[in-house]
C-alpha cells in the first residue's frame, strides 16, 4: 500500500463534495483508521477506498455542529470565506485577520 500525501492540512477549511456540510480538519489519518462497522454502514456505491487519507472534522451542516470523518475523495477545499460556528474551534484554533485558522499552541506540564 503507498501512503499519499494528505491534500488538506490541519486547520484547512474543507466541504463535502456530495452532502452540505463543510468545516475544518482537526486531525489525519494517512489511511483509514476507523472500525470496520462504520465503513460497511456506508452504502456499496458510495463507500470511500481506505488506502486514502481520511480527515477529522469540527463540521457543521445548516442545523448542526458535530464531529465527521470523512475521506480525501470526498472533500475540496471551502473557497466561502464565512466563519464556522462550531463552538469547539475556539478552543483548537486561533483565526487570523486573513480569515484563516491555526492550531494553538498546547501548553506542556
Amino acid at each position: 500500500m503507498t501512503l499519499r500525501v494528505a491534500k488538506f492540512a490541519i486547520g484547512q477549511v474543507v466541504r463535502h463534495r456530495i452532502y452540505p456540510f463543510r468545516g475544518i480538519v482537526f486531525d489525519v489519518d494517512p489511511v483509514f483508521a476507523n472500525t470496520e462497522e462504520w465503513w460497511l454502514a456506508i452504502p456499496a456505491e458510495m463507500r470511500p477506498r481506505k488506502d486514502q487519507p481520511f480527515y477529522h472534522l469540527l463540521a457543521e451542516n445548516a442545523q448542526t455542529e458535530y464531529v465527521a470523518y470523512v475521506s480525501e475523495q470526498n472533500l475540496v477545499p471551502d473557497t466561502s470565506d464565512e466563519p464556522l460556528r462550531h463552538p469547539m474551534i475556539a478552543n483548537m484554533f486561533e483565526r487570523g485577520a486573513d480569515g484563516s485558522y491555526r492550531a494553538k499552541a498546547v501548553a506542556a506540564n
